[in-house]
């Protein structure tokens, strides 16, 4: 759901966060008011816009109305969506807020808050930087692996949409060349993995190019003659038009943007970068924090953390100190699988495990299923230890595991990122949002940062509920993950806003946590690649706590942990203010 690979900075407000549902129907047997009718029509006309305007999440949802299209990464086209914004909060302010019902005011707040933060988000240039290790235009294939391939047109389709992701690689070739004009480069560091990528996908056969096995399978599906009629087509557009483009673009972006590209690592290097920064601090925590007050709280959560991280060491009576606990953990054998396979077992027992305990924690529990699959290994050593998809039409989620390099991988990580990724983590709360009912289609797919990510490091709190980190080892784990996101607070802000270096950030990962050498340097590479987004896990999940703790105290033998779990994940995703303000009315209303 990213609409920009640099830095995510609109990550719900184009995708899911500007939409409605056709469907929605006013909640009352009263008369609705003018401005209620008005805002139904203006959700519906939006929702329209949105998959219009996002082919490939429209393809997500079943409609396919557009699926041959994709949506373009132009310059020109961010400014229309800009456009289009500024109409469409100016047709929100003729309707009265007041003469709404409860459920439409929180619809307004919510639709309104999205819209209003991506159109402050364009005042920077973020199409300038649009490529990192993370995405962009040289992994466009991987949005096939979420579409679903039944019939001949499904083939035609999804090839029509590689000739239009081809001119986004051409488009990405002359926003790279404007940046670097006007001072937009991404870090040294990013931009040579970027080529790495695009060299790999260069150096692939016909057989194994990524974007051609997606036709592999279609002599099953739609009969050898179809099936090799439309594969000869598409080896002609890779070999005399999709190569050609990409090939341009690492040739471009290795002699002429390399060179020429920053060797610092913040975006506070870049032309009003201290304000653009400080805008995605804003837009990822949903808070008035500012980047030197979220620097403090984490160097505070890294005290505290550290001190419970001492307290284990001393339960396993090791004689040595700190860092020699730490070497012990990155370097026995003990701690790691030796196969690839071994680990993807290992993650997939553990995910069977916590469902079992999942109705002792939630009265609800969403429709949807998950999988456990393995990051595709042109990706993998590039990115980081996990991550998830939410389902799709006709789809399941998937809880993504990176089984590069087993060795780095330990045991001891498993039970904490699973609970994260997937349950009760990332696909409970996602799933169960996609299933709301009643509400405007944008409900179910609004993505704030701060809650999702949130909500999924709170949930690595709750694996103590479940018992999976009784051995002493596993808890540290777990506390090694709790500081890694207290760190990011850290590093995150002292790169971007303080002037750190690289190194820097690095030494600070390697003194106080187990995470492995491989594992730092891809987060710390993630972070300089996507300034502001790693604030948000820390930042909501103290907020998800203190609302809880909140909660206990005030309402004593009523609270609830079960209730106060359903009641927050209620409402799907939602920023942080508005989520207190909900808190504080479950408290009333308990009492």
């Amino acid at each position: 759901m990213k609409l920009s690979h640099l830095i995510s900075i609109i990550l719900i407000s184009a995708l899911v966060g500007i939409a409605s549902n056709l469907s929605y129907s006013f909640l009352t047997t009263e008369r609705p008011s003018q401005d209620q009718i008005d805002f139904k029509n203006l959700l519906d006309e939006d929702w329209e816009h949105t998959l219009q305007e996002n082919p490939y999440f429209a393809s997500l949802l079943g409609d396919l109305r557009f699926n041959n299209k994709v949506s373009s990464n132009s310059s020109e086209k961010f400014k229309s969506d800009a456009n289009y914004e500024r109409a469409f909060l100016d047709k929100l302010d003729k309707i009265k807020l007041s003469n709404l019902n409860d459920s439409d005011q929180l619809n307004y707040r919510l639709i309104k808050t999205s819209m209003e933060v991506s159109l402050e988000g364009r005042n920077f240039p973020r199409y300038y930087m649009a490529l990192n290790q993370r995405g962009g235009v040289q992994d466009y294939y991987s949005y096939g692996d979420r579409l679903n391939f039944s019939n001949k047109t499904d083939y035609e389709d999804w090839f029509e949409r590689i000739k239009g992701l081809n001119e986004n690689v051409k488009n990405s070739l002359k926003n790279n060349k404007e940046g670097l004009e006007m001072g937009y480069t991404q870090p040294k560091l990013v931009t040579r993995a970027v080529v790495s990528q695009i060299e790999s996908l260069l150096a692939s056969s016909m057989e194994d190019h990524p974007y051609y096995k997606i036709f592999l399978s279609a002599n099953e599906i739609i009969g050898d003659e179809e099936a090799s009629e439309i594969q000869s087509r598409v080896k002609d557009f890779i070999k005399n038009e999709l190569n050609p483009s990409y090939r341009k673009l690492m040739t471009f972006l290795k002699n002429v943007y390399l060179p020429n590209s920053r060797n610092s690592v913040g975006i506070s290097d870049v032309p009003d970068g201290k304000a653009w920064y400080e805008y995605l601090v804003k837009y990822h925590t949903t808070t008035d924090l500012t980047p030197d007050e979220i620097h403090e709280i984490g160097l505070k959560e890294v005290a505290r953390i550290r001190s419970e991280m001492e307290d284990i060491i001393a339960l396993v009576e090791w004689e040595g100190d700190f860092n020699s606990f730490l070497r012990f953990l990155r370097t026995d054998p003990q701690f790691y699988y030796e196969t690839g396979e071994e680990l993807l077992d290992a993650y997939r027992a553990m995910s069977k495990k916590i469902d079992a305990f999942m109705p002792s924690l939630f009265n609800k529990l969403p429709r949807a299923p998950y999988g456990v699959i393995p990051i595709p290994m042109e990706s993998a050593p590039y990115t980081t230890t996990a991550y998830y998809n939410a389902p799709s039409k006709g789809r399941p989620g998937y809880y993504y595991a990176n089984l590069y390099k087993p060795e780095t991988r330990p045991k001891y990580e498993i039970p904490v990122l699973s609970v994260h990724e997937a349950v009760p983590g990332h696909h409970h709360q996602i799933a169960l949002a996609q299933e709301l009912e009643n509400v405007p289609k944008f409900r179910n797919h609004l993505s704030f940062t701060s809650f999702v990510e949130g909500w999924g490091l709170y949930s690595e709190q709750l694996g103590e509920n479940m018992g999976l980190y009784d051995d002493p080892y596993d808890k540290f784990g777990q506390l090694t993950y709790d500081m890694w996101r207290a760190i990011r607070l850290v590093v995150d802000t002292g790169m971007h806003y303080k002037g750190w270096s690289r190194e820097e950030a690095v030494e600070l990962f390697l003194q106080n946590t187990a995470k492995t050498p491989q594992d730092i340097n891809n987060e710390v590479d993630r972070y300089i690649a996507w300034p502001g987004q790693a604030l948000a896990y820390k930042i909501g999940q103290l907020k998800i706590m203190e609302l809880r703790d909140k909660a206990k105290e005030e309402l004593g033998e009523k609270f609830d942990l079960k209730d106060y779990h359903d009641f927050i994940l209620s409402f799907g995703s939602i920023p942080m203010n508005i989520l207190e303000e909900k808190v504080n009315e479950f408290i009333e209303n308990k009492k």
